[in-house]
Formats: C-alpha cells, sequence, structure tokens
C-alpha cells in the first residue's frame, strides 16, 4: 500500500462511488435476511446537518453500519478510522477499504484531511473508544470516563481526535470567513482549487456551517453465547483459532444470525464552536497571519514557540477536552435499556449485599417495579422490550420470554442457578475476566456496566428491590391496569404504518377503544369483570359499567387482544390472547375486591364461561348475555376453509390471500371494526368449540341472557349453555327482541336484570 505524505497525496485514497453504492446495496440485503434487526432512532435534519458522527464500539461489524445508515437517508459520502493493519498484506481488501470511505489510523495528516473532507460535503464517522470495550466498563470507581486499553494493559481516556477536528475546522472555517470579509479572493481560490470546491461561493457557504458532532450510541438486545454456525464452520478450517477469534465468532455471529435488536439512537448535535475570550480573539486573529493551511492549524500545538502560540494552544486543548467529555457523556447517556440491562444491575445490587440467593416471587417482583420505575423517567431511553407490556407481561408469575431468555443466558455462563422456589447467585459473578473472554464468561457483568451511567437507572432498580417485600397488591394492580393502558396504545402505534392505511381508512369507530378501571369512593358491591364482544372494544359496555360504579361495584373494563387497535391487529391475534386478557382483568379486580364476578356479551360471555371453567379463586359468578355458541350468519361454516385457502395462497405467494377481511355491518359503528379478518373470525370458532366443550367444569352461579329474534347469534346458543354448565344455580332470561346488543342498548331491562343478578351475589344466595 502507497504511504501517503501530505494530503494531497492523500487524496489518492478516493471513495469509488460504484463499490460504495454496492457497499451500501449489500448491507441492505443483510439487514433483511440474517437476524439483525437494525432500528434507527434519529431526526433526519440533524443527520443532514451533523458533520461528525461520534458512535460507542462493542462489535466488530458494527463499524460498517453507520456510514451505510448515514448515506441512505442523506446521501452523503462519510469517512471513517480503521485499524492501520487493517489495510497491510491483503492489497484487494486495502483498495475495497479505501473504496468505500476508510482510512488508516496511522496516516500521516489524517486530521485535516478529514476536516478537509467535511468541507467537502462529506461527513466523518468516528469510534472515540479507539477499540470494541467488550466489557462496556466505561466508568471508574470515582465516575470518571475511561476505558481499558487491551495492548495498555491499563485504563485510559477515551481518544479526543473527534474533538480536534471539529474545533481545528471550526476554528479554520472562521479563518476562511475573516480571509472572505477582507476580500483576499487569491487566497479564497487557492483553498478552492486545493479541497477540490466548485467555486469560492460553495467554499464560503459551507464555512458558514455550524461545526456539529452527533453523539451516537449502538446497542444490541439480546446478547448470546451460544455456539452457532459461523464459529462451529470457523472450527472446521482453522485448527488451532485463537480465543479472541473464536469469542467474537460467537458474539457477533449470533448478533448476526439470530434474531438481535441494533438500537442506534442519535443525540442532539453538539456545536463545536470554540469559545474565545476578547484578548484570544485578538491573539487568534494575529496568529492567523501566519497560518495557510489546515496543516497548520492542526499542528500548532506541536509547534507553538512564541508565547502567545502557546496560550492558544492551551486553550484550544482545554476547550478539546471539554467537548470530548461532552460527546462521550451524551453517548453513554443514550443506552437503549433493556429487559436484560435490568435483571443484571439487579443481580448485581444483590451480590453487593451479600444475598447470593432470593426467592423468585421477591426477584420477580423487584423487577417487574423496576420496569414501572424507569418507564416514568422521561430521559431515560427504553427498549422495546421495556416499553411493551407484552414483552415482559407474566414477569410477576415468572412465566415471561425475557426472564427467561435472561436465565438462560446466566445459566449456560454458570452465573445464576435455580431451586423451585429461588434463584442461586453463584461466585463466578464476582470473578474477573479478560477482555476477550467477558462477555462468554459473564454476561451479566457486561449488561450491569453498559448502564452504569444511568444513575437513574441503578436507582429505579434498587427502588423496586427495596419495595419488593412490602407493595400493597392494590399498587401492583395499578401498575398492571397501566400496563393495560400502554399496551392499547402500543398496538394502536404499531398499526398505523402505511401499510395498515387501506383498511384503517374504512373504520368508523370513534370511541376510545382503551381499557377502564372505575373504582367507587366506596365498595358496596361484588367486583366486576367487564368483557366487551367480537369486533368491538370496551366501550361497548362503558356506560353499564359506570351505572354499576355508582351503585358501588368496582368494575374494570378489559380490551381484548387486537380490539380497539385496527383490524390488522385482530387479524394477527389468537382467541388465547383474548383469554389472557381476561385473566389479567381478573387479577386487577381481586386487588381490590374479595368476590368478583364476570359480566360478558357476546363472545366477552363466552370467553367469561372458558374462564369460569378453570375455577379461579373468589369468583362469585357469571353473567353472560347473547354467547354464541351457535350463528344465524350460515357463512360461519366456510371460514375455515377460507382461512385454509388464504394460508395456502400466502405460502405460494406475497399476496394477502383470498378473502383477508370482509366487511361488517354494526348496530354500533362508532364502536366496532368496520372490516372483519377472516382469520379472526377463524379464532373465533376455535373459541366458542372450546367453550362448549368446557361447559360442564363451569359450576359458579350462572344468568344467561339471550334475545329471542337475535340477527347474529342463534337462541339455540343460549339453551346449549343451559343445559350443560355444571353450575345448579343457572338461569336462563329470554328477552324478546331482534336486537344483538341487548345489554349495550339496555333492551327488555337486561341491565337491571345483571344487576339484580350481581346483587345476588353479594348476600352469597348463589355462593358454591
Amino acid at each position: 500500500m502507497k504511504r501517503a505524505h501530505s494530503v494531497k497525496d492523500i487524496e489518492e485514497f478516493k471513495i469509488n462511488a460504484s463499490v460504495y453504492e454496492w457497499c451500501a446495496k449489500g448491507v441492505s440485503w443483510l439487514e433483511k435476511h440474517l437476524g439483525l434487526n437494525i432500528k434507527l432512532h434519529a431526526a433526519a435534519e440533524d443527520m443532514r446537518r451533523g458533520q461528525i458522527f461520534v458512535f460507542n464500539h462493542f462489535a466488530r461489524f458494527e463499524t460498517f453500519i453507520p456510514p451505510y445508515l448515514i448515506y441512505h437517508h442523506t446521501g452523503a459520502y462519510c469517512r471513517s478510522v480503521a485499524d492501520h493493519t487493517l489495510f497491510e498484506g491483503n492489497e484487494t481488501f486495502a483498495e475495497f477499504l479505501s473504496d468505500v470511505g476508510a482510512l488508516p489510523n496511522n496516516l500521516p495528516q489524517l486530521m485535516p484531511f478529514l476536516a478537509a473532507e467535511v468541507l467537502r460535503g462529506r461527513k466523518v464517522v468516528v469510534f472515540p473508544e479507539g477499540g470494541m470495550v467488550k466489557d462496556r466498563r466505561v466508568m471508574d470507581k470515582s465516575g470518571g470516563y475511561n476505558i481499558y486499553s487491551p495492548t495498555a494493559h491499563e485504563r485510559r481516556k477515551h481518544h479526543r481526535g473527534a474533538a480536534v477536528i471539529a474545533q481545528t475546522l471550526d476554528t479554520f472555517k472562521q479563518r476562511i470567513l475573516s480571509v472572505h470579509k477582507r476580500g483576499e479572493t487569491e487566497r479564497l481560490e487557492r483553498w478552492v482549487r486545493a479541497l477540490g470546491l466548485e467555486s469560492v461561493d460553495v467554499l464560503i457557504e459551507r464555512a458558514r456551517e455550524p461545526t456539529l458532532i452527533i453523539p451516537a450510541n449502538i446497542t444490541f438486545y439480546p446478547l448470546r453465547g451460544a455456539d452457532n454456525l459461523l464459529n462451529k464452520a470457523a472450527e472446521m478450517f482453522f485448527k488451532n483459532m485463537s480465543g479472541n477469534f473464536s469469542e467474537e465468532l460467537i458474539i457477533e455471529g449470533n448478533i448476526l444470525l439470530k434474531d438481535t435488536d441494533m438500537d442506534i439512537r442519535f443525540g442532539s448535535p453538539i456545536d463545536a464552536a470554540m469559545q474565545w475570550s476578547w484578548w484570544e480573539r485578538k491573539l487568534l486573529n494575529a496568529m492567523f497571519r501566519n497560518i495557510h493551511t489546515l496543516e497548520e492549524l492542526f499542528s500548532l500545538k506541536d509547534r507553538a514557540m512564541s508565547w502567545d502560540e502557546k496560550i492558544l494552544a492551551r486553550s484550544m486543548s482545554s476547550q478539546v477536552l471539554n467537548l470530548r467529555d461532552e460527546y462521550m457523556r451524551s453517548i453513554y447517556s443514550m443506552v437503549t435499556v433493556n429487559f436484560s440491562h435490568l435483571a443484571a444491575r439487579l443481580v448485581i445490587e444483590l451480590i453487593g449485599r451479600d444475598r447470593m440467593e432470593i426467592g423468585k416471587d421477591e426477584f420477580n417482583k423487584a423487577l417487574y417495579l423496576a420496569i414501572k420505575n424507569v418507564q416514568t423517567i422521561p430521559s431515560v431511553n427504553l427498549h422495546e422490550s421495556l416499553l411493551n407490556p407484552e414483552k415482559y407481561r407474566g414477569l410477576l408469575e415468572g412465566d415471561c420470554l425475557g426472564l427467561e431468555r435472561f436465565l438462560k443466558t446466566a445459566k449456560d455462563a454458570g452465573l445464576v442457578g435455580r431451586t423451585p422456589k429461588s434463584y442461586r447467585f453463584m461466585g463466578k459473578l464476582r470473578s474477573e475476566y479478560e477482555i476477550d473472554e467477558v462477555r462468554i464468561e459473564n454476561p451479566i457483568m457486561v449488561y450491569a456496566n453498559e448502564i452504569a451511567p444511568l444513575s437513574d437507572v441503578r436507582a429505579a432498580v434498587i427502588d423496586g428491590l427495596e419495595r419488593a417485600g412490602t407493595v400493597q397488591a392494590d399498587v401492583i394492580a395499578s401498575d398492571l391496569f397501566e400496563d393495560e393502558l400502554r399496551g392499547h396504545a402500543w398496538s394502536k402505534a404499531r398499526y398505523l404504518e402505511p401499510a395498515y392505511r387501506e383498511i384503517n381508512d374504512k373504520e368508523t369507530a370513534t370511541k376510545s377503544g382503551e381499557p377502564y378501571l372505575l373504582l367507587p369512593k366506596t365498595i358496596t358491591g361484588v367486583g366486576v369483570v367487564m368483557v366487551h364482544g367480537f369486533l368491538a372494544s370496551p366501550a361497548e359496555l362503558r356506560p353499564f359499567a359506570e351505572k354499576l360504579t355508582a351503585a358501588g361495584h368496582p368494575v374494570v373494563g378489559v380490551r381484548l387482544a387486537g380490539h380497539g387497535t385496527s383490524p390488522w391487529d385482530l387479524r394477527n391475534r389468537e382467541w388465547r390472547e383474548w383469554l389472557d386478557s381476561v385473566r389479567r382483568g381478573y387479577r386487577i379486580m381481586a386487588a381490590f375486591s374479595e368476590t368478583i364476578a364476570i359480566v360478558g356479551f357476546s363472545s366477552g360471555g363466552a370467553l367469561a364461561l372458558r374462564f369460569a371453567s378453570e375455577e379461579p379463586p373468589n369468583l362469585a359468578g357469571v353473567a353472560a348475555i347473547s354467547v354464541p355458541l351457535r350463528f344465524k350468519d350460515r357463512r360461519m361454516v366456510f371460514v375455515p376453509l377460507v382461512h385454509g385457502i388464504n394460508k395456502l395462497t400466502q405460502w405460494f405467494s406475497s399476496y394477502e390471500g383470498v378473502m383477508p377481511f370482509r366487511n361488517n355491518d354494526s348496530e354500533h359503528p362508532d364502536i366496532n371494526y368496520k372490516s372483519i379478518p377472516l382469520r379472526g373470525l377463524h379464532e373465533l370458532r376455535h373459541m366458542v368449540d372450546e367453550t362448549e366443550r368446557r361447559l360442564p367444569a363451569v359450576t359458579c352461579p350462572l344468568l344467561i341472557t339471550q334475545a329471542a329474534d337475535d340477527p347474529v347469534v342463534d337462541p339455540e346458543s343460549s339453551l346449549i349453555i343451559h343445559k350443560n354448565v355444571g353450575s345448579k344455580d343457572n338461569r336462563l332470561v329470554m328477552i324478546s327482541s331482534n336486537r344483538h346488543g341487548i345489554l349495550a342498548d339496555d333492551i327488555g331491562n337486561t341491565r337491571q336484570t345483571v344487576m339484580d343478578f350481581l346483587k345476588s351475589l353479594e348476600w352469597g344466595e348463589g355462593e358454591n
């Protein structure tokens, strides 16, 4: 490789437009076909205006991603700095790196050339950690920022190259503007020729742009230490692989090949403009008379001879360090905090208190409370695993995918053991590991180190741990209900994307699809879990719920999964998710009432019966209204066939299916979906069949109400329920009506009939 000795020589490292474009398309293809999910959190305007981008560094391959993203979103080429050893030995690979904008880190005049590239309209990508920080430990015990250097075998400060480039470039911009102001056209034209710009006007325009550094953070989740195909293949071809190489293949191979989120979060721009006092500015103007090039300005510190040059060099050096510290603080403050971060921090906190074993219930509750705590901290960026309740649902019961994944990783590393009722922490957690071992041997420490700069997160975990043993049931229930509200908002936002617009635009619902929790000032009646029907939302029964609350009943209005958001949401749900919605509502109500009744309308009534067949504790009775075991619409018998054809069509084509949705003519278009997903009807059939099968297990007091001429539900349904349930206290009330929504519209005094039933449960008249 040719060694460059000046900015002019370095220009031989020209970016190859065709290779750059090919590489960008390659990264795009890999993103679509590998397990890596790149999630960019950035303002388009900041990406456009930013000139120098600084990132943290955890994985070797990640250095290719930021330039691709910046190019994809702004169209600007990027320069990045790579280890010089990558340019040595293989000429073809060295040429490829040069073609895509990389420069070796030992290149003479590197920094002035990068500054010049910014003036040419390009971006610069820098990794100021100077290497991969595999242990994610970026702070010392006193709270200062530093990292471990594997080559020097000691901790050191972060590199300040990005700050030097930015502030020196900004100073040179001021020089350009001062020359322009004095009308020194010849000097400006000389700079234009040296930079290869189109005109003096372009140079002045670039000089007037603020020199902006964009700090950015890359966070991966989850980390996996299990073997993978890449490592196994490498072992076959390279019998004597180094531990370092094998470790990187395992960790980075799993990131690339398995479902892994790569959150890239861009922070607010930092203006690199130097802050000069009036006398320093006078010295600077005098010094400018002897500064003719970027190289001379960059070398000021080394060649400063006079007292004024030394003063300026010292001032610049001080401001460079301040700027470096500012963008490093910003980088580390933008960690995308995930489930495993909090779990790891909790483990480390317990070990610090010499608690090497903890009950599962206490640990799970502490972790749940920590999640709820961090959700209230606006300055902390949260991963989907902490934002979407579906991702941490079941944590309190120990039935949570995020928890299981964390524990499996910890168990595989020999860090955590399990007994039937507790978690045990192994002594290995207190051991120190080499930088090339820690990601495999102690991933818990890696996770904990990554959020160490976030003091609010640690405080949230400590608070969760300290409250876990004493928190009241109603507090947990309120948190669980907040999850229901959060889940509704999350699902609603998810289906606002353009791909779902055609069906969404047909929707006529105007009432809120949120669940509700209504608590009277004085509770005088049984608690009520209200379950709406298929295609509807909690709004369907809210007026009745408010009437019950006024009568002294606490009421939770359940939102069945997939409802109250978008028909697409319902299309992607299974009926057991609807049943889980009822279970969660029941758990919430259990904190406010010792006895509970379930009031379910239509398919909500079927779900109430199905849930009652499990004989949950403290269930006083069920009111099931217009339950659809048989349907008036005979086309329902063809739903399994159409669903099967839809699935077959999807296997052989990207087309959605022959009939993914059908129109719904609803009695309440302001509440119900206009479009019915055929898959949802298929799930409905499964659910009512399962409910009918389980009727003999329903033994609680039961009120069955049905309209005699219901246009949707065949009245035979109510007779089947009445005949087959196991309950001895089982009353059937037929209403003379040709409407389906007899509860929502209070036809035939249906509401009072239900209220009388609930009143009878208060006095224990129908208890088992």
